[in-house]
């Protein structure tokens, strides 16, 4: 090949493969560009459509707080027509936006709700600041562009113009929220409507969800202290996890709460058998899952009075975690000594109970929430200084107490084989 030639060939090489370079530069920026943007049009659309990021999801979403639907609230069968509704929450994780579940799980009429705002800042639902949520339905939020910091108490307004039938509702918040019209704010201590804010975050390694009953909702710990156990998790893990607290007072693991004279399920919800895929499995960026089951199958009318019924369920609820790909971690019943359905056989359930849970052999890990309060002199009961007051449910230090005797190493790693 001649000299000029080869210089020419060489030549058009080289700009073929700079503007090969150039595109996909141009490429590249419009994927950053498009990951940079804020939320807005269709894709906003999109997420609202999307009732939870897939369960040890990889994705951005991670849930900073939630409050399983416990039951209609007793004496508001007609909703609140014209009121404002301030859900007052307490976050674990931190993100740069947030979107919202609202649940109408109890309802028997259309929910609309024509105002909501996280923090003051307005939040859509495919792109519309109104939405209807059909009875029994839940539905998300678009994505909102909002700041949302880590162990810090964020506001969740909702309007709701008209009447709307029963209203679901979480009680026995252990947290101050409010209800306001034309004429004046009054406090409550119930969430209503809202039961999940997830929120933004890249660096996260995920959510923690703990299902449990009033022992991890914190019954008998101050209000608005942020005292329950799972809020000492989060101040050990610093707030780099999402903690998840879907504990229910009265929850039990084998039997629905029987149903009231009016027909609604009571305050102590559905199973936890019946509620894991709800409260559990479908919670955005779940990584990790802690059981805190158990108590009230032991001590609650009708009592279970055949552990290996308890363990039984224990695993498999483990089982359908490890389906998902999530660890599981388990935590011993506590004494209840002195309460009143307290009895020598009740007591003896429990301890084989916990028995089964320390052989290994139902979770990937446990917490020893008995050895952790139990009183060493008496270990059928809890230690006084924990007591609330009534033998089964703790003060503030009782609950310091559970969330210290958490291994950070447990909520973490892969899940061992199913080999029971």
């Amino acid at each position: 090949m001649p000299r000029r030639q080869g210089y020419a060939l060489l030549i058009v090489l080289v700009a073929g493969t700079a503007a090969l370079a150039a595109v996909i530069a141009f490429g590249t920026s419009l994927i950053a560009d498009r990951r940079q943007a804020t939320f807005s049009g269709p894709a906003s659309q999109t997420a609202a459509r999307n009732p939870a990021a897939p369960a040890n999801s990889t994705g951005a979403w991670v849930a900073t707080w939630t409050g399983a639907p416990v039951s209609a609230e007793p004496n508001a069968g007609q909703g609140y027509p014209g009121r404002t509704i301030r859900n007052i929450v307490h976050t674990s994780v931190g993100g740069d936006a947030a979107r919202i579940t609202l649940s109408n799980l109890f309802g028997a009429a259309p929910l609309v709700i024509d105002q909501a705002t996280v923090n003051t800042r307005r939040v859509t639902f495919g792109g519309l600041p109104t939405v209807t949520v059909a009875a029994g339905r839940q539905v998300v939020s678009d994505p909102v562009v909002v700041p949302v910091a880590p162990d810090a108490d964020l506001e969740v307004t909702l309007r709701t113009p008209y009447a709307s039938g029963p209203v679901t509702q979480h009680p026995n918040t252990h947290q101050t929220s409010y209800l306001a019209d034309d004429e004046g704010t009054w406090s409550t201590t119930r969430w209503r409507y809202l039961t999940a804010v997830d929120v933004r975050n890249e660096t996260s390694p995920g959510a923690i969800v703990v299902i449990g009953d009033s022992l991890t909702a914190g019954s008998g710990s101050t209000t608005d202290a942020d005292s329950r156990w799972t809020d000492v998790l989060s101040d050990r893990l610093r707030h780099a996890y999402g903690v998840a607290n879907q504990g229910i007072a009265g929850n039990r693991l084998l039997r629905d709460s029987p149903l009231t004279k009016s027909g609604v399920k009571n305050l102590g919800g559905l199973s936890g058998t019946h509620r894991f895929e709800r409260d559990v499995l479908s919670v955005a960026g779940a990584k990790t899952v802690i059981i805190a089951l158990g108590i009230n199958d032991v001590q609650q009318h009708p009592q279970e009075t055949d552990p290996r019924r308890i363990t039984t369920g224990l695993r498999a609820l483990t089982e359908r975690a490890h389906a998902r790909g999530l660890r599981v971690v388990g935590a011993t019943l506590t004494p209840f000594r002195g309460y009143a359905t307290w009895t020598p056989e009740r007591d003896s359930v429990r301890l084989a109970v916990n028995e089964e849970i320390r052989s290994g052999r139902i979770f990937d890990a446990f917490i020893d929430f008995d050895r952790a309060v139990r009183d060493p002199y008496a270990p059928n009961r809890i230690l006084p200084e924990y007591d609330s007051g009534d033998r089964l449910h703790f003060n503030d230090a009782g609950y310091r107490a559970l969330g210290h005797a958490i291994d950070l190493g447990a909520v973490d790693g892969t899940p061992k084989a199913d080999a029971f």
